[in-house]
């Protein structure tokens, strides 16, 4: 029996963005709410009932939320172009040594209706 473990946030982030279409509005600095949400895979400890304790899921979690919130993220080391793959990129980079079950890192903003998925498992 395979089980899944999932921890959502959010995140408030400017940034620019090169496009050959709508080009306007996102050459601009412009900001948006992301939510993410990182998801791990696997079996519970007999012991303990947990695949992992979720205090340290979310202590993770904030390590790595802290590095983008309320930041410029065109200035965001190792980030490159703010776009939602790299974003999913970041996360997944800045979090598999700590979590190496993880599955799957998604982003969105809900307001625009955008999101991305990065599967891991598949």
């Amino acid at each position: 029996m395979t089980f899944e473990l999932s921890q959502r946030f959010y995140f408030e982030a400017a940034h620019t963005l090169r496009r050959t279409i709508d080009a306007q509005g996102s050459l601009r600095i412009h900001g948006h709410t992301y939510h993410a949400e990182v998801t791990l895979s696997g079996e519970p400890d007999p012991a303990t009932g947990m695949m992992m304790d979720l205090a340290y899921l979310r202590q993770e979690v904030e390590k790595v939320r802290t590095l983008l919130d309320h930041h410029f993220l065109d200035e965001v080391a190792g980030l490159g172009p703010a776009t939602l793959e790299n974003l999913c990129l970041f996360l997944h980079t800045h979090l598999k040594a700590a979590l190496p079950t993880l599955v799957r890192v998604v982003v969105e903003r809900p307001a625009s209706g955008d999101k991305c998925c990065l599967r891991l498992d598949a």
